[in-house]
């Protein structure tokens, strides 16, 4: 006898068990890619700045999600970072560092927790991020004396128009310190994220592959 119940009962079932069987469970796979040179920042330069907020609850996952507040690039990457920092540091300010290298499998959360009207601030996990490569680094400029962020036309991580980089509705002030971040970056050979003002891409990205190695093994491999 023929029971449409059970015939979608056991349509349902086989779909989801396909949509199991076809998630991703791994970076992308690509070939003729540099190995990860990972360095941490304060090897390089202990002044510089560190405020992980995935080492936090603050963050807008609202868990933390890192393990320790560590944060690595690629070599290269790295040191163009340093000298920014350096040439601030000249006027009294320095450089914080949100993020940098970022596993693959916590670009996959974030994929996954965030709505998609606002997936446009997140990496697609189906073909990886620059964080994942160690080429892509969050930061901003703080005033050495006090230890204060300067004023942004957003806050680190806003999913609203503030966070674009050509936003134009911030004060004087603060629309002049997004632009120094971003000139200063940019003369090191870095590019801005059209969408997040903080988030910067570093040149020849695409030699590296797409890591899902834990903070620990980039500082054995550094």
């Amino acid at each position: 006898m023929f029971h449409p119940k059970r015939q979608f009962t056991v349509w349902f079932t086989c779909l989801i068990l396909v949509a199991v069987g076809l998630s991703q469970t791994g970076p992308p796979r690509e070939s003729d890619k540099r190995e990860a040179h990972l360095i941490e920042f304060i090897k390089l330069d202990p002044t510089i700045k560190l405020d992980i907020r995935y080492a936090t609850a603050d963050n807008f996952v609202g868990r933390q999600v890192y393990p320790e507040a560590r944060a690595f690039l690629q070599k290269p990457a790295a040191k163009a970072v340093v000298r920014v920092h350096r040439k601030l540091k000249k006027q009294g300010l320095g450089l914080v560092i949100f993020d940098g290298y970022r596993p693959w499998a916590i670009t996959k959360l974030f994929w996954e927790v965030t709505p998609e009207d606002k997936r446009k601030f997140v990496a697609n996990p189906e073909r990886g991020s620059k964080h994942n490569r160690g080429c892509a680094v969050d930061l901003s400029i703080f005033d050495l004396k006090t230890g204060a962020l300067l004023p942004m036309p957003s806050a680190y991580d806003e999913f609203t128009e503030r966070a674009s980089p050509n936003y134009t509705g911030g004060t004087e002030e603060e629309n002049r310190n997004r632009e120094l971040l971003r000139q200063l970056m940019e003369d090191v050979g870095f590019t801005v994220n059209p969408n997040e003002w903080w988030h910067f891409d570093y040149k020849n990205w695409e030699d590296y592959a797409i890591y899902d190695i834990s903070f620990a093994e980039a500082a054995a491999k550094d």
